[in-house]
């Protein structure tokens, strides 16, 4: 199976939450995944794996957090061509831009070339709802669908 890099960034833990579930279910699916928080990596780190998964809190109206800024940044250098990406988050939507990260990110990664695997997944605060769970589980199946078929 595939070779997954999950990255993300957590500040109250729902975002850390949400990306163990996702671990959880391609470890389920028979996949190996590598989680690292993103600050501590960059994105050539993509070139190493068969997908990476993005994953990040949004902060205040609708902005990255600080520990994506530099990550995000790195965007910029890289030719990310082909490469199998996708993004969740966790959000309030008691703001106006609901897990607006997620979109930040995927159009970052769609700007340097990144192939989306799924579209990205958004949770209210943590994963702990039925709802959250089943589009959680749904998400991964998506992205290992698309590894087995397409990628691997």
């Amino acid at each position: 199976m595939a070779k997954i890099l999950i990255c993300f960034a957590s500040m109250s833990g729902n975002t850390e939450d949400l990306a163990d579930l996702i671990q959880t279910y391609l470890e389920e699916d028979g996949h190996t995944v590598f989680m690292e928080e993103m600050d501590e990596i960059d994105p050539s780190y993509f070139h190493e794996y068969d997908g990476s998964i993005i994953g990040s809190y949004t902060w205040n109206d609708g902005d990255l957090p600080y520990e994506a800024e530099d990550f995000y940044d790195g965007l910029e250098d890289e030719d990310l061509k082909g490469v199998p990406v996708c993004v969740f988050g966790s959000g309030d939507t008691a703001y106006p831009k609901f897990c607006e990260a997620v979109n930040i990110f995927e159009k970052g990664l769609m700007n340097r070339g990144a192939t989306l695997m799924q579209e990205g997944l958004k949770i209210e605060m943590d994963p702990d709802g039925e709802e959250d769970v089943v589009n959680c589980r749904r998400f991964v199946l998506n992205v290992s669908k698309y590894l087995t078929e397409v990628n691997i």
